[in-house]
């Protein structure tokens, strides 16, 4: 009970001779360096609102201009064309120098106010313009010349350090297609896929639909682009992840791995205090905005940073229709699990961010706490890795007062969730395949109770200091969180670093108060749901099957030099490896991002296409036909482009279909479009901060990337991360239960399917 003594500010009894006031300036200290943070943060919003709010011009330009204005009047001249007297008429000031001062003032306020707008209205302009994006090298046309010159002027009068979100305002609106080109590209996506017959009656329905149903859709969804900040993104969150009844475990939620090869210690508490500092380091970056806003690869083209808000303070609250994000403003403590207990960590002390060294001491002290867990305790979390009905009417009956909300609004009100889990993890050992496929398990799964899959993301430090990731799906992509993950490995093991013997850097304040052990009340009806759920997690968890293996033989630097698109090679080789597994083609989901607009999300890049059935049957035949290989990359990249630019087929029909739900009109085409199987879906990880990351003296430190599980039962779940020139780490995930699928089936054949489109291209 120390630290609850230490927490009370003053205490006051009342005597014969009087009150007795005790003071504790300990306490009345603390509180008073945590409101001076609170303020400061405050302080800071406020500062960023003006600044975005004048963006893309400074608030210093104004002095500019106001000088210009008032030299100009000096010198006897009148810039505003009468417009300055006019307003020196409406002034109540009686000294005329003082109105006319002041009036000047007013006008260069509305001089630049009108300088900003016009500014922000061609820079929207200029992110409008796609086009470029399909120019091909060394056939720019005068257009695209035209854009890139006046992007280069706004840039000049632009401020030179844009916060986080200071594009947001500028940034397009996701434009509705055509419904006729949607269609258009459905058909010609479903070509290869069908036989003559089918694709005959899937060109009847199209028609059906466009001629009837369609345009009154499309009319209703105009309206609502008219009036949305994104047609898509709102209905793409609740209907695809919050709506859903299931388990989010492996369904949804997604990981990320360690290094490779390096583990930066094996102290399990100083990894532990590295990376929670590493991730309040990057809270604190996006709280003040300081994050440089993320761009289109090679370009200065930036992307909506919407998904950023939701990354901290955030859990997903179950409800029996659907399920709600929560998000807080701020959060000073973590939750922690370990062997069977959650506790509350305090990060923050009077207004100071623990120092890593702080964090480990405090995360030793519960690895070190002898205490048992309560009844119902230890595996409460398969509650969040179960189906969502059953956990939404338990959270409403059981943990909705008392000391089980408490201890409950403890988790979910927390920064992030940490799990010291009690096992060895990574590649070293006797099976180094064989742990790969275990450590991609733990994090997709784990026991399927030591995760709280409800919250934005869960970090989990293994017993020998490996590291990793489990991300729930809905509030961001994985793109944004690897921005993160990649962050807080770099600063890791290069920025915060580690002592000769493991531990974290840093002096330890011996008075930290211990980490505050959650307390439960959980009845037997709880313990009952509880492990109804985590049987069904259960069963879930063991019929993923998880293979990872890094593919060493050649990396994108062999690929760029044959001139094609490395995503469009190893796209190329998926189908190939696909075909060969089952002998046909498949359905093939590829994530594309549309952050180009506001609020943008993903689209769907359909990338088994004409073309790449055509070189691949060539291929099989025997046929090395060059030409064909070309057409295959050039008409991928030509679908990835159009996805990101808002022309994509399937986030279009989906909305389509949400329409005609609420105006309850059924649609045989749509309900068959939104019903086909993705037996094959997949997902390029995207390496955003290479600088941060020194691979010529530190080769070692090689992301592993991260994987998913399975969309389809019979069907696999492909992700990949191009790692530096010479790398490419695989992700492949299928379930046991069905006996067409095996992740880690032969191994040996998907290499040399991909070796055999790099040997055709060596040839080229």
């Amino acid at each position: 009970m120390a630290e609850a003594h230490q927490a009370v500010a003053f205490q006051f009894t009342i005597t014969p001779e009087g009150i007795d006031l005790q003071l504790s300036y300990q306490a009345l200290n603390l509180i008073y360096r945590s409101g001076v943070r609170s303020w400061k943060k405050r302080v800071s919003r406020m500062r960023n609102r003006v600044i975005k709010g004048v963006f893309p011009a400074s608030p210093s330009s104004w002095l500019f201009v106001a000088i210009g204005i008032l030299a100009t009047m000096y010198m006897q001249s009148d810039p505003s064309m009468g417009l300055i007297s006019k307003i020196q008429q409406h002034l109540p000031l009686r000294y005329q120098d003082g109105q006319t001062m002041l009036s000047a003032l007013v006008f260069s306020t509305l001089l630049w106010l009108s300088l900003i707008l016009a500014l922000r209205f061609c820079l929207k302009l200029l992110l409008s313009y796609h086009q470029w994006m399909f120019e091909q090298h060394g056939r720019i046309s005068n257009t695209t010349k035209i854009w890139y010159y006046c992007t280069t002027l706004v840039r000049l009068f632009s401020s030179q350090k844009p916060l986080l979100y200071s594009y947001q305002t500028s940034l397009p609106h996701l434009p509705v297609p055509a419904i006729k080109d949607t269609l258009s590209r459905y058909l010609e996506s479903v070509r290869p896929l069908l036989e003559d017959t089918q694709y005959k009656r899937m060109t009847d329905l199209a028609n059906q639909f466009e001629s009837n149903l369609g345009n009154r859709l499309q009319r209703y969804l105009k309206l609502k682009a008219l009036w949305a900040t994104n047609y898509v993104s709102d209905w793409w969150e609740e209907y695809i992840y919050l709506r859903s009844r299931g388990p989010i475990m492996v369904n949804s939620n997604y990981y990320g791995m360690d290094f490779l090869y390096v583990t930066p210690t094996p102290v399990q508490a100083a990894r532990a205090g590295n990376t929670v500092t590493a991730l309040l380091l990057y809270r604190r970056k996006v709280n003040r905005e300081e994050l440089k806003p993320s761009r289109v690869p090679g370009t200065d083209i930036p992307l909506c940073a919407a998904q950023c808000e939701r990354m901290f303070n955030t859990t997903r609250t179950p409800g029996v229709e659907t399920d709600v994000l929560q998000h807080w403003q701020d959060s000073e403590f973590v939750a922690v699990y370990h062997r069977g207990r959650y506790f509350k960590l305090w990060v923050y002390r009077a207004g100071r961010l623990l120092s890593p060294r702080e964090i480990e001491h405090q995360m030793q002290k519960i690895l070190d706490d002898p205490s048992p867990p309560l009844p119902g305790e230890e595996k409460l979390g398969a509650l969040t890795s179960g189906d969502r009905i059953p956990w939404a009417q338990t959270r409403k009956q059981y943990f909705s007062s008392g000391v089980n909300k408490r201890s409950l609004d403890a988790i979910e009100r927390s920064a992030f969730f940490v799990t010291l889990d009690t096992e060895d993890q990574g590649m070293e050992g006797d099976d180094p395949v064989g742990n790969l496929d275990r450590y991609a398990k733990s994090l997709l799964h784990g026991k399927c109770y030591d995760r709280w899959f409800d919250k934005s993301f869960s970090i989990v430090i293994y017993k020998n200091g490996k590291s990793g990731l489990n991300a729930e799906h809905s509030w961001a992509d994985a793109p944004t969180v690897a921005h993160l993950w990649e962050y807080t490995l770099a600063t890791d093991a290069f920025q915060l670093g580690y002592t000769e013997d493991g531990h974290c850097r840093g002096e330890v304040d011996r008075s930290l108060p211990h980490p505050q052990r959650l307390v439960w009340d959980i009845p037997s009806e709880v313990q009952t749901q509880v492990s109804s759920s985590l049987a069904v997690a259960q069963t879930l968890a063991d019929d993923v099957d998880c293979h990872v293996f890094p593919f060493r033989e050649f990396g994108k630097g062999r690929i760029k030099k044959c001139r094609i698109s490395p995503d469009a090679f190893i796209q190329i080789s998926l189908q190939l490896a696909y075909f060969r597994d089952r002998g046909g083609f498949c359905l093939t989901y590829e994530a594309s991002m549309t952050r180009l607009f506001r609020e943008g999300r993903t689209e769907t890049v359909r990338s088994c296409s004409n073309e790449s059935c055509a070189f691949i049957r060539a291929l099989e035949d025997g046929e090395v036909r060059m030409q064909l290989l070309r057409r295959a990359s050039e008409k991928h990249q030509n679908l990835y482009r159009m996805a990101m630019t808002g022309a994509g087929i399937d986030r279009h029909l989906f909305c389509l279909y949400v329409v005609s739900k609420y105006l309850g009109v059924e649609s045989a085409f749509l309900k068959e479009v939104l019903s086909e199987p993705w037996r094959l879906s997949t997902s390029q990880t995207p390496v955003q901060q290479m600088e941060l990351f020194d691979l010529k003296n530190h080769p070692d430190f090689v992301s592993l990337g991260g994987g998913f599980g399975p969309v389809a039962d019979d069907g696999y779940g492909v992700s990949y991360i191009i790692v530096g020139e010479d790398m490419i780490n695989f992700h492949v995930s299928s379930k046991h239960s069905c006996t067409d699928t095996v992740s880690n089936w032969n191994q040996d054949s998907r290499e040399k399917s991909i070796l055999c489109v790099c040997k055709i291209k060596k040839n080229m």
